[in-house]
C-alpha cells in the first residue's frame, strides 16, 4: 500500500509537506500542493483511516443504532433523513443494532451517534457521554452536555388519537399497548389513561402488545372473542394495527364496520390496506435530519438545542364510527 512516505520520496520533499498537501493546508503553495496531489493520484495512494483518527481523534464516520428487528416500514425514511444530511458534509453512516456494537462509542470507532436502541441503558449511555462520546438519543431524556434528544411529541399524538375516536361516539375502547422498556409506548400510554378521563360512560381495557403484528393480531383475537357491539381500537404503533387487519381479514369482521382502527406512525403501508388505517403522523424523515444535524453541531462543540418533533392526526375510515 502507498504511504505519504512514498509520495514524499518521488516529489522529494518532506512527510510533513505532503501531509499538508493532502490535507489542504495553506503553509505551502498551491503550486506545490497541486504537485503532491498528482503524484498521490498517479500512485494510487487511499488515506489510511486508522491514522487519520490517532491523529486527529476522528474518524469521520456516523453511527446509527438501531433496535435489531427494524425494518424498512418505519426505518427506511429516518435512515434516509439522516444520510441526507450527511451527504452534504464528509462524514459516512454506519448503522449498527446487537450489544457487540456498544463498544464502538468507547472505542472511538465512530465519532457520534444517533440512538434509538433499547438495548442501551440510560446509565450506560451517560457513561458513554462522560467519556466524551457525543450523542443524540431519539427514544428518552437525558441531560448531560454531550446529549441531545429529538423526540416525539408522544402526548399529543395519543391525545389526538383518543379524542378522535371517542368524538366519533365510541364508548367502548380497546388499547394495544408497546414493550414497557419503550420510552415512546411508555409516554403514549400515559397520555391515552390522562386523556380518558375526561369522557364519562367509557368501556376502556388495554391489551398487551410489544410493536410487532403477531402481537397486533393476538389483540384482535381477543377483540373478537370478547365481541358484542362496535369497538375501537388505538395501536400505538402501525405495525400493531397492520397485524389486527391480517387477523381480522380472515373473520366475518371487518375493519371501520365492527372493530375501528387507529394506530400511530403512519408508515407507508398504512395508506395502502383496505380501509386505509387512521393514525398519527409525523416526518420521519425530518427525524433524521434533524437528528444528525444536532449530532454535527455536538461534534463541532457548536450549541444545540433539544426538539420535540411536531405530530398531526391523519383522518380515515378505518377509525369513523358510522
Amino acid at each position: 500500500m502507498v504511504s505519504i512516505k512514498d509520495i514524499a520520496k518521488q516529489a522529494g520533499v518532506s512527510i510533513s509537506t505532503v501531509s499538508y498537501a493532502l490535507n489542504g493546508s495553506s503553509k505551502i503553495t498551491e503550486a506545490t500542493t497541486a504537485r503532491i496531489q498528482e503524484i498521490a493520484k498517479e500512485l494510487n495512494y487511499v488515506p489510511n483511516a486508522a491514522a487519520r483518527s490517532l491523529k486527529k481523534r476522528e474518524t469521520k464516520i456516523i453511527g446509527a443504532f438501531l433496535m435489531a428487528n427494524y425494518n424498512g416500514n418505519f426505518w427506511g425514511p429516518l435512515l434516509q433523513g439522516i444520510n441526507d444530511t450527511l451527504n452534504n458534509t464528509d462524514y459516512e453512516l454506519i448503522v449498527c443494532n446487537g450489544i457487540k456494537s456498544h463498544r464502538f462509542l468507547p472505542e472511538q470507532v465512530i465519532d457520534g451517534a444517533v440512538v434509538l436502541d433499547w438495548s442501551f441503558s440510560d446509565e450506560e449511555l451517560i457513561n458513554y457521554a462522560n467519556l466524551g462520546c457525543k450523542l443524540v438519543v431519539l427514544d428518552r431524556e437525558l441531560d448531560h452536555p454531550n446529549i441531545n434528544r429529538v423526540i416525539l411529541d408522544n402526548t399529543t399524538g395519543s391525545t389526538l388519537a383518543v379524542n378522535y375516536v371517542l368524538e366519533k361516539g365510541h364508548r367502548k375502547l380497546y388499547i394495544v399497548t408497546g414493550p414497557e422498556i419503550s420510552y415512546d409506548a411508555t409516554q403514549r400510554l400515559q397520555a391515552v389513561r390522562q386523556t380518558v378521563k375526561h369522557y364519562d360512560n367509557i368501556q376502556y381495557q388495554e391489551i398487551i402488545g410489544d410493536f410487532s403484528k403477531p402481537s397486533g393480531a393476538h389483540a384482535a383475537a381477543r377483540i373478537v372473542q370478547e365481541y358484542k357491539e362496535p369497538v375501537a381500537v388505538f395501536c400505538l404503533n402501525d405495525e400493531m394495527a397492520i397485524g389486527m387487519y391480517d387477523y381480522l381479514s380472515a373473520t366475518t369482521y371487518q375493519v371501520g364496520k365492527h372493530i375501528h382502527i387507529i394506530g400511530f406512525d403512519n408508515i407507508e403501508m398504512s395508506q395502502y390496506i383496505m380501509p386505509n388505517l387512521a393514525t398519527i403522523d409525523y416526518s420521519k424523515h425530518k427525524w433524521g435530519a434533524v437528528a444528525a444535524e444536532n449530532l454535527l453541531k455536538l461534534i463541532a462543540n457548536k450549541p444545540v438545542s433539544n426538539m420535540t418533533l411536531d405530530v398531526s392526526l391523519i383522518k380515515r375510515e378505518s377509525a369513523q364510527k358510522r
